[in-house]
């Protein structure tokens, strides 16, 4: 079997328990390390408030100051394509998003999408922009981050993904000040985003207690007010949002 170098974001991988010489990650009945599978209310991007199953792979390369799943970085059950795609068939629905971790960083993920569009399912893809979203199939909607400088993670943005983006995809700032909003507002018109893809997105960055049974306040964040007010005073052309799964279940796991 011939292998491909590794890139540097693979090399990173490969230095994790999440991969194994013994297991060639570029050869399907590898399978992949999966975190969990489960059903909810998709919380953002389009398709917010519609039933959708998650798919949730394990493993990511970056570690923004702001991730609510820091439980997928590692740890995990590999599992076969086909057991991953019966364990979808369980519930009523044909709409999926692979999340993480980084989806992109299993190379096999790109036959499970494959596969899954082969069954008919309507997929969208959450990913970091950091590793190359070249290779998704057209058909997936590619929900991509660019990491703004209080991420952390700003220097791992592949500025070359912006190449293999269309009408069907979508880009997501997660802005966490204003210096975040002045870095997402400048890269937007110095690389036209709102015409390279269908929809942009400004959304604050916020966390609320993980046990929902707590005395919660629930209240919008300073921040979103301060965001939206931004927003309009600019006439951005972008989109606001805020995640409706923290607002229904805070950040309870599998929802």
């Amino acid at each position: 079997m011939l292998y491909q170098p590794l890139t540097v974001f693979e090399s990173i991988m490969s230095e994790s328990p999440l991969r194994t010489p013994a297991i060639p990650v570029t050869d399907p009945e590898a399978g992949l390390r999966l975190t969990e599978v489960f059903y909810s209310l998709q919380g953002e991007a389009l398709t917010s408030g519609l039933p959708t199953i998650f798919v949730r792979l394990t493993g990511c390369p970056l570690r923004c100051v702001y991730c609510d799943t820091e439980y997928a970085f590692t740890g995990g059950e590999r599992q076969s394509l086909e057991s991953i795609i019966e364990t979808t068939k369980r519930y009523p629905c044909k709409r999926i998003c692979l999340t993480g971790g980084e989806p992109l960083a299993q190379p096999n993920a790109i036959e499970l999408m494959k596969r899954l569009l082969a069954d008919d399912y309507e997929i969208s893809l959450e990913t970091a922009g950091a590793l190359t979203v070249e290779n998704v199939p057209p058909a997936v909607s590619k929900v991509m981050d660019l990491k703004t400088p209080s991420s952390g993670e700003e220097d791992k943005n592949l500025w070359s993904n912006l190449n293999h983006l269309t009408q069907h995809d979508q880009i997501k700032f997660v802005i966490m000040n204003r210096k975040d909003y002045d870095w997402a507002k400048q890269k937007l018109f110095e690389h036209k985003l709102d015409k390279l893809v269908g929809t942009v997105w400004f959304s604050p960055m916020f966390n609320v207690a993980d046990d929902i049974g707590e005395e919660t306040s629930l209240d919008v964040p300073i921040l979103a007010r301060e965001l939206a007010e931004w927003l309009l005073a600019d006439a951005l052309p972008v989109r606001f949002q805020l995640q409706l799964h923290k607002i229904i279940w805070a950040d309870a796991k599998g929802k």
